[in-house]
């Protein structure tokens, strides 16, 4: 492959976007400048009124496999990414079996080498089956490259289960992501306690359920020496708890998804399973209080918990009706339709928490576009619009509020090395 992309303004985590060229050889970024001439032979790209953006990455979806496949599988969510913007993932260990061994994840790992076009990382299991009882097989985990450790869907209910396996996997450079609630507070994990749930007669999850476990579990991380991850964070008290012990010197880092920055309870209207999600959407204030978290650092990434459900799960009563909605697909575009172009952010947050911190987290090298390294790149049009109907979707599943609205932005090409996986 060998192309030039121009006229366009490249993006990238530090500072406002500048006009250059972007040439591309062999899967390599040959050079960025003004005007670069194009040799005999190399396609030239109209990129006039269009961003060159560093690839996504996302260090949190569900691709359901091994064991309900129905809802998802390995390829069908890696198209959904590269259908997103999003050229690496790291997917979490509550299918069925459990990722909790050696075994299992070798089993993920082999599948995703053979379906899928973009690097697929896993994270395994704290405890044996996510059960919260016995340690799983984390040094055979280790040795095949799981670095995450995590439970998600569940926290480790027992603090002295998960501090021991703090202190033993710590040595190995392994850290844990954190699902933070407890059980005996969040009932039916169906919406947040509050207003919303006291006019559709359903039973609420407070955000001190989150709050309390997460605290906990940073308390714990810091005892151990330990680095811990908080996932999904809903809650403006959340997100202070974790400034406060990062300004105490805690190894934590934490993620925010974009469903918890747009939406909150008044969302979810008569029952509208698509806003239905484990931790639920809390209030307006909490949108806001997230959002300048995510402004002034509190959180180092955005993860999207992509969680796909089949039509006919997410059709089923509010209580009934599994918790989460897709989001790899939908990530980048809404980001960029309700914030960037609000003026809210810039592109230089948006791909230091999208694209650059993610890829540090997992001991990654970000993908900046700069000449000499590797060409991991997209195109987005900022005055282009997306529609996303089910036949846009590549994800088995559509469980999103997004189906069928149409936002502003549109990915035009994404390119990974010396691949065009995708141009419209």
């Amino acid at each position: 492959m060998n192309l030039i992309l121009k006229g366009g303004e490249v993006a990238g985590e530090e500072g406002a976007p500048r006009r250059a060229d972007v040439w591309v050889e062999d899967g390599v970024v040959k050079g960025v400048g003004e005007k670069i001439a194009a040799p005999d032979g190399v396609r030239v790209v109209d990129c006039a009124g269009k961003l060159v953006v560093p690839a996504m990455f996302d260090a949190h979806v569900h691709f359901r496999e091994p064991g309900q496949e129905h809802k998802e599988d390995i390829a069908h969510g890696t198209e959904a990414a590269i259908n997103g913007g999003v050229t690496g993932v790291v997917m979490m260990p509550n299918t069925n079996p459990a990722i909790d061994s050696a075994a299992v994840v070798r089993m993920v790992l082999e599948k995703a080498g053979e379906v899928s076009r973009i690097p697929v990382y896993t994270s395994g299991c704290i405890t044996r089956n996510r059960a919260g009882a016995e340690l799983a097989g984390i040094d055979g985990m280790r040795k095949l490259g799981v670095r995450m450790l995590t439970d998600d869907g569940d926290p480790v209910a027992n603090p002295s289960v998960l501090m021991r396996a703090m202190e033993y996997a710590s040595e190995f450079g392994m850290f844990f992501a954190s699902h933070c609630e407890v059980a005996e507070l969040s009932g039916p994990r169906a919406l947040n306690l509050g207003r919303v749930s006291y006019q559709l007669g359903i039973k609420g999850s407070p955000a001190c359920s989150e709050e309390i476990c997460m605290d906990r579990d940073i308390r714990l991380a810091h005892a151990a020496g330990a680095h811990v991850h908080i996932q999904h964070v809903s809650s403006g008290i959340g997100m202070e708890t974790i400034r406060f012990w990062k300004e105490r010197g805690a190894r934590v880092t934490a993620e925010v998804a974009p469903h918890h920055l747009m939406f909150n309870e008044d969302d979810i209207g008569e029952y509208d399973t698509n806003y239905k999600m484990n931790p639920p959407l809390r209030l307006a204030e909490d949108n806001a209080a997230l959002l300048e978290g995510l402004k002034t650092g509190v959180f180092d990434q955005i993860a999207t918990d992509h969680a796909p459900h089949s039509e006919f799960e997410k059709s089923q009563d509010f209580v009934t009706a599994p918790n989460g909605i897709t989001g790899v697909e939908t990530a980048l575009v809404s980001l960029y339709d309700r914030f960037v172009r609000a003026g809210d952010f810039g592109w230089d947050l948006l791909v230091k928490r999208y694209s650059a911190e993610p890829r540090r987290l997992m001991g990654l090298d970000p993908v900046p576009v700069e000449e000499g390294k590797r060409a991991e790149l997209l195109v987005f049009d900022p005055n282009g619009e997306t529609t996303f109907s089910r036949e846009f979707m590549k994800s088995k599943s559509v469980n999103t509020p997004f189906l069928d609205r149409t936002l502003q932005g549109r990915i035009e090409m994404v390119v990974a090395g010396d691949e065009i996986l995708l141009e419209r």
